[in-house]
């Protein structure tokens, strides 16, 4: 894929300083847009790159790695992807989407920190619970989540995308139960579920005094008005989906790659900058088409800022056998009871180069201009500390 000609620090660089001087803007919020705009620019250092053959020379600039940013997300993806290598067992795995209605994250654009937080807890609660229900599949499974805030025209949509395996450790961990083929769990009791827990623990947060109120939900600090506006979702249909197995260890690298790093908006859909205006491309679910929607700067950056993470929140979590205190221990009896060694799928790497070669196939240590000789680093001079900041 070329590059792309239009990036989003070229439009953070224009018009960034002056919507910071007219925006109100928490700090965290600050340091993402400088640090998009410093990223691989001489305000972060880097390398000379020297040919030993052709005495070819080049620089190249540090990246920022913060994780908002569109140019630094393939090579984080690729240290993800070679962590999990021996995670992954020799069985179908689910993808499921649990959403949030549109009443709630209106809640949760007030209350990222606390609302993201319970989508997580009750998300995970409910896979766990009625996987382990004996009606169902009766096991202890293992999952992560990944948070999205985004839908593709910006607009802010909170939702986990979670890859579930299809079957799990029974109670005794004395075998591997199997899922039904091309099935995992029923989707309308998981949405019930999920419903009960997500909104029982945000009247919890909201008994608890963690919740504010702004704007046109001001009114919502009273305690009536909160109950009268949670009454009508108690009963509705919350948005649970459980799309097709994703096929074995393999696929699943593949697929996990398209969702666990991605940010709000890549540099490939954007398409134009010019008199203050944004054009970018979208694709609309209705119809399964791309289009292209425009909007000035100043709504395009406010957009993108919509889904600025709270500073420390971890956006893809572990459950299950999979959780951090056990992950190890678990993973090495489901591989006993399935008869399968350690995943060598993806080589052990430790150099970013040797993990770009794999994404890509092309060598960034053979020098571009005579193709045969190897490039030699010299450092530059390091970032500027006030800019160093990964969020």
């Amino acid at each position: 894929m070329p590059p792309p000609t239009l990036e989003l620090a070229d439009i953070f660089r224009r018009h960034g300083p002056a919507y910071r001087q007219t925006h109100d803007l928490p700090l965290h919020q600050h340091r993402l847009m400088q640090a998009i705009e410093a990223c691989r620019t001489p305000a972060l250092g880097g390398v000379v790159e020297w040919c030993d053959q052709c005495q070819y020379t080049h620089i190249q600039y540090r990246s920022c790695r913060n994780r908002h940013c569109p140019k630094c997300q393939g090579l984080a993806r690729a240290h993800w992807l070679q962590q999990r290598r021996a995670e992954l067992l020799p069985i179908e795995y689910f993808h499921v989407v649990f959403t949030l209605p549109e009443a709630i994250a209106a809640i949760a654009f007030y209350n990222k920190t606390i609302v993201y937080d319970l989508l997580f807890r009750t998300t995970a609660q409910t896979l766990l619970s009625i996987a382990a229900d004996p009606k169902r599949l009766g096991v202890e499974t293992g999952f992560f989540a990944v948070l999205h805030s985004w839908g593709q025209n910006l607009h802010f949509h909170p939702h986990l995308h979670c890859v579930v395996p299809g079957g799990g450790l029974s109670p005794r961990q004395e075998r591997w139960v199997h899922a039904r083929p091309r099935f995992l769990l029923p989707v309308r009791v998981l949405s019930a579920r999920f419903r009960h827990l997500f909104l029982e623990a945000l009247e919890q947060a909201y008994a608890a005094g963690q919740l504010q109120f702004f704007g046109d939900l001001a009114g919502l600090s009273d305690p009536a008005a909160f109950a009268r506006y949670l009454a009508p979702l108690k009963n509705s249909p919350w948005v649970v989906y459980a799309k097709a197995p994703l096929g074995g260890p393999q696929q699943v690298l593949e697929y996990l790659g398209r969702y666990t790093h991605r940010v709000a908006i890549s540099n490939q859909r954007l398409r134009s900058f010019e008199d203050g205006q944004v054009t970018f491309e979208w694709k609309d679910y209705r119809d399964a088409q791309r289009k292209h929607m425009t909007v000035s700067a100043d709504e395009f950056i406010r957009r993108f800022l919509l889904h600025a993470l709270p500073p420390g929140l971890q956006r893809i979590r572990y459950y299950g056998f999979l959780a951090n205190c056990h992950r190890a221990a678990r993973l090495e009896v489901c591989r006993r009871l399935l008869a399968t060694a350690t995943s060598i799928l993806l080589p052990r790497l430790t150099d970013y180069r040797d993990f770009y070669r794999q994404l890509t196939g092309i060598s960034l240590r053979l020098c571009p201009c005579c193709g045969q000789g190897i490039l030699i680093r010299l450092a530059l001079p390091g970032p500027l500390p006030w800019l160093v900041n990964t969020s």
